[in-house]
């Protein structure tokens, strides 16, 4: 979902529109079905964001553990399974997690394998029921229009790494339907650098990707239909080798290396472009930019 007004040249955009890349000629639910999974993924998010409050009470991994447990309800009461691929997901550490951007999905289905601080555009803030379980969950929200506030959010980014904590990013700033990425942008590898934590890169996959596809000006009633509605949607999160900052010394190597990564695991597995109408059988907003 963006907002209307004048586009702003120094933000990542995508090519991508809901007409072109969020189609979906695949098999569906019925519409009691759909209606179903979107009262139960509904509620699902009430919940957390009326009892998040009381998890102020346990210890940080407790929290946690919550949190991934919480996460997974959400994706499965919407319809959605989940898998999780590649390297084993890290013990408690920090890490400066980053992922390609599909999806508003992209962030629960972050969260309920490595938990941690989002961070993201400041008008998701104003969201209905997501944004105030954004702000409960410790999002650090970022005004894109204001490049002299970044210098902050870097800083802001650092200490709660540098605490112990885990910061998830999605570099390339703006959402991609899948048949190509953008590049990541390199100011909140700084953060990284700053607190001396590795940066760890995971693959978003969705399975078929055109009812997860969240672009352009699409509104989140519309995507959060298709996703109730379709049959089969998986979504894959795949761990990749995490990336030393003392190897890559400087924040626009560090971000080079962690898009070759995301980049080269892609180029590995089939294609999932909704361009080329491709459709997978099941397995288990605007279009949702976040700051360079």
């Amino acid at each position: 979902m963006t907002t209307a007004g004048p586009v702003n040249p120094w933000l990542p955009t995508s090519p991508c529109a809901p007409d072109a890349c969020a189609r979906h000629s695949g098999p569906v639910a019925g519409s009691v079905l759909a209606a179903v999974r979107l009262a139960a993924g509904l509620t699902a998010v009430l919940a957390g964001v009326l009892l998040a409050p009381l998890t102020a009470l346990l210890p940080a991994a407790g929290r946690r553990a919550l949190v991934r447990v919480w996460c997974r309800v959400v994706l499965r009461a919407f319809g959605v399974r989940t898998k999780v691929t590649g390297a084993p997901v890290p013990a408690d550490g920090p890490f400066l997690i980053v992922a390609n951007h599909i999806s508003w999905l992209d962030i629960p289905l972050v969260a309920s394998v490595l938990p941690g601080r989002m961070l993201a555009k400041r008008e998701v803030r104003q969201w209905p029921v997501l944004g105030p379980l954004a702000a409960r969950g410790g999002t650090l929200f970022i005004d894109r229009d204001r490049l002299r506030a970044l210098p902050e959010t870097v800083r802001t980014m650092a200490g709660a790494m540098a605490g112990g904590g885990r910061v998830i990013v999605f570099p390339e700033g703006s959402t991609w339907c899948g048949r190509g990425g953008g590049a990541f942008r390199h100011a909140a590898f700084q953060a990284a650098l700053d607190a001396s934590v590795p940066v760890l890169p995971v693959r978003l996959e969705y399975r078929p990707v055109g009812p997860a596809a969240f672009v352009g000006e699409d509104p989140l009633a519309a995507s959060l239909w298709r996703i109730v509605a379709a049959r089969g949607l998986t979504a894959e999160i795949r761990i990749l080798d995490p990336i030393s900052t003392i190897q890559y010394p400087n924040r626009r190597a560090l971000a080079q290396a962690a898009q070759r990564a995301v980049a080269s695991d892609s180029a590995k597995r089939p294609s999932l472009s909704v361009h080329q109408r491709v459709s997978s059988s099941p397995a288990s907003a605007s279009s949702a930019r976040t700051p360079a």
